[in-house]
């Protein structure tokens, strides 16, 4: 993979704008900004997709397949740590010495001059961002955003908006989280992760420690997790909000309802303050606090900002519903963390009802399978119902000698509840086996697995003629 070099100077002027991986859900909303700054963008990718669609619907010119030729006449190449270095049109930069920015540069360039909120975390991401990101609209602010996925009721990632505020997921995965002017940071949680990047858990909690110092404003941080815990404990000189279930919170969750829709109450400042999410999941309660805290924090009343947030609708690839054959229900969800997968898992057991949950795990880096496997087989054997495991979706890293799915199938106590498959023609019709009305089919993974759900409803459909 390619290493960002966070060194580049990134000029004052961009011009036109060539993103190398354009479809992906990040690139294409960093893409859709530039365009709406009034910039010609140019992008690459592997194969066609709804965001390349939308992205030359809005005027950019997006090639499929990688090709040297593609490069045209870029003055900026824009580029992701996913990226092979033998990749032609990156090397064709390199070689006329044209720019080449890491994504988190051209964001920084695109959100220079605002007031910017960052939300950062191990998990819970997408959903505070989009939860902060629907609260503002619903305040009447116009906030310019970028999202890690499509907010469901605005049908986009990221959009320009005409007020000051800007709201972006934050990636800590290569450090790049360190390189914006964070007015507001929001902190999830600290949950040791990609310590393949950071090479200790004590390198990964100093990297949060710096992003919410550089905060001007306002750290808001969970009251709960660990790692959030310990990395509050070393700021200095921060204004700070807490949030979570914990007694002594700013911002306290209590009282949820986790049967369908979740239902809480916020305590804050003396007030409680109840509310009815329209998406399931005590996770998504906690999440809600953040936001909360957040739009709290920048002096929104208390009362407006958490019936604002319960107008959220989810986002894609978050317990998303894709189909429903003869009573068994497909859905898909981004997680891919062990904390993730609980997560997502939890929240379907709330509504599933008589059913059973059958997740589809297809594990993330050959790294995080060797170091977790034990980890992600807890998990779904504890919290789903059947598990049929997929292989390794590789991504950045090249394949580690002995490092399959299986790693995590064999790591079940009880072995009649997993099936290891990886071929993925085999896996759904094996799903489509074993499932009956009333389950949940739900595939896991931040890789392709979303690819598998036509085959996971096609095999349904056969085999219930």
């Amino acid at each position: 993979m390619i290493k960002p070099d966070f060194s580049v100077d990134i000029p004052d002027d961009l011009g036109t704008v060539h993103f190398v991986g354009i479809g992906g859900s990040g690139m294409s909303g960093i893409a859709r900004l530039f365009l709406g700054a009034g910039h010609r963008v140019t992008g690459s990718d592997v194969r066609e997709s709804a965001n390349t669609e939308a992205l030359r619907e809005l005027g950019a010119t997006v090639h499929i397949g990688h090709d040297a030729a593609n490069v045209g006449d870029a003055d900026t190449i824009v580029v992701t740590s996913a990226l092979w270095p033998t990749n032609p049109e990156y090397l064709l930069a390199k070689e006329r010495g044209i720019p080449v920015l890491h994504r988190s540069q051209a964001l920084a360039a695109a959100i220079s001059g605002t007031r910017l909120v960052s939300v950062a975390g191990a998990h819970g991401k997408t959903t505070s961002t989009g939860m902060i990101v629907t609260g503002l609209l619903g305040l009447n602010e116009s906030p310019s955003f970028v999202n890690g996925g499509v907010i469901e009721s605005l049908g986009v990632s990221s959009a320009r908006g005409t007020g000051d505020l800007f709201v972006v997921e934050a990636d800590e995965s290569d450090g790049s989280f360190l390189l914006y002017d964070t007015a507001v940071a929001l902190i999830t949680n600290v949950d040791a992760d990609h310590l393949d990047h950071y090479g200790s858990l004590e390198a990964f909690d100093d990297a949060f420690v710096t992003f919410a110092q550089k905060a001007s404003e306002l750290v808001v941080i969970s009251s709960d997790d660990a790692g959030a815990l310990r990395v509050a404990a070393k700021l200095d000189g921060k204004r700070i909000l807490t949030f979570g279930e914990a007694e002594d919170a700013d911002v306290r969750v209590h009282s949820i309802g986790s049967e369908g829709p979740v239902s809480f109450v916020l305590s804050y400042q003396g007030q409680d303050n109840g509310a009815t999410l329209r998406i399931p999941g005590k996770h998504n309660a906690i999440n809600a606090a953040g936001a909360f805290a957040v739009l709290v924090g920048l002096g929104f009343g208390a009362a407006e900002s958490l019936a604002a947030i319960a107008d959220f609708g989810g986002t894609e690839r978050r317990f998303e519903l894709h189909g429903t054959v003869d009573g068994v229900s497909v859905f898909d969800d981004y997680a891919h963390h062990p904390t993730e997968v609980a997560a997502a898992l939890s929240a379907a057991r709330t509504v599933v009802g008589n059913g059973r949950i059958i997740a589809v795990h297809q594990p993330h880096l050959y790294s995080r399978t060797r170091l977790m496997a034990g980890e992600f087989a807890e998990t779904l054997e504890s919290h789903a119902d059947q598990t049929v495991v997929l292989d390794v979706y590789g991504a950045r890293e090249d394949p580690e000698p002995g490092v399959t799915g299986e790693l995590v199938s064999q790591r079940f106590t009880d072995a009649s509840r997993v099936a290891f498959i990886a071929d993925w023609q085999e896996a759904a019709d094996y799903v489509a086996s074993i499932a009956e009305p009333g389950d949940y089919v739900i595939t896991l993974g931040c890789g392709d697995v979303y690819r598998i759900v036509p085959q996971l409803l096609g095999s349904l459909t056969a085999a219930r003629p």
